[in-house]
């Protein structure tokens, strides 16, 4: 059985706070959400967004290149690269650049094909990255990545069947415990609905969300919003429980008004309010 998880609370996160804005975007961080494909080209846009919404200076969205042209008249704010044609050719140049001095990579959201986003992965991994997010279809190709290759700050946000692959079973009753044995397996912060892990066997548990959360995009939106806190320079594990209380708490003001059946991007757009709610005023860690 695993330790007894801190509930989070809005004071909690007023106490810990937020990194100082400074002056300008580069102060806020930048981050790179990786991912998006012809099927499902929404995705890396919602998280885009979310880095945004909490935070985050300056985006940079990387997509295959048949979907580039696209992507890049929806978020207006972002920059936007193309990954190599051939997956499994070297990042180089400029984004090799952009993607090596983020706070924050994001990797995974609307990437729909395992071999490609393994390749992917490899690639981003060999840059030397700061900090990595990894997400949908870029938590199912972690099993075979060498977890020596990976940066040394991970954050994982699995859902619970992508849960239950990593562990390579079906999950238990002991829901901390679980997320806790991923954790140490890969040596990362773990968040799957509303439990943090880290791989020291620290736990945090979000009580807040609730039914309208399980909408199409959601978990796009939340991986957006920890990766917008981590290249903040908040901890991976605060990156991880801001986020998931922020993101839930979205989802409780939505469902009281409108209601159910709000969309992920009404989540994005409430992740600001609902931040300011707590602190009245960004204040410094």
């Amino acid at each position: 059985m695993s330790s007894p998880s801190e509930t989070v609370t809005p004071e909690v996160l007023r106490e810990w706070g937020m990194p100082d804005p400074g002056n300008s975007k580069k102060t806020r961080g930048r981050v790179m959400v990786v991912g998006g494909s012809r099927r499902s080209p929404g995705a890396i846009l919602l998280a885009g967004e979310a880095a945004l919404r909490v935070g985050a200076g300056r985006l940079g969205l990387v997509v295959p290149l048949s979907i580039e042209a696209q992507i890049g008249v929806v978020i207006r704010e972002a920059a936007v690269f193309s990954l190599p044609e051939q997956a499994t050719d070297p990042i180089d140049g400029h984004l090799r650049d952009e993607l090596a001095a983020a706070g924050a990579v994001l990797v995974g959201p609307g990437f729909d094909e395992p071999d490609e986003t393994r390749a992917t992965l490899e690639a981003i991994a060999d840059i030397g990255v700061a900090c990595l997010v990894l997400d949908a279809f870029g938590l199912g190709v972690l099993p075979d990545i060498d977890r020596t290759l990976l940066p040394d700050t991970l954050i994982l946000n699995p859902n619970e069947e992508e849960a239950a692959l990593l562990l390579g079973r079906e999950l238990r009753d002991d829901r901390a415990g679980d997320l806790l044995e991923i954790a140490e397996r890969y040596d990362a912060v773990v968040n799957c609905y509303g439990h943090v892990v880290s791989p020291s066997g620290e736990s945090w548990r979000v009580s807040a969300g609730g039914s309208g959360l399980g909408t199409s995009g959601s978990g796009d939106v939340l991986a957006g919003a920890i990766a917008g806190l981590a290249a903040r320079g908040l901890s991976a594990e605060r990156a991880a429980v801001w986020a998931s209380w922020t993101h839930a708490s979205a989802g409780d003001r939505l469902t009281e008004h409108p209601g159910l059946g709000f969309l992920a991007g009404d989540l994005a757009r409430e992740l600001t309010p609902v931040m300011n709610g707590v602190l009245g005023e960004f204040t410094s860690v």
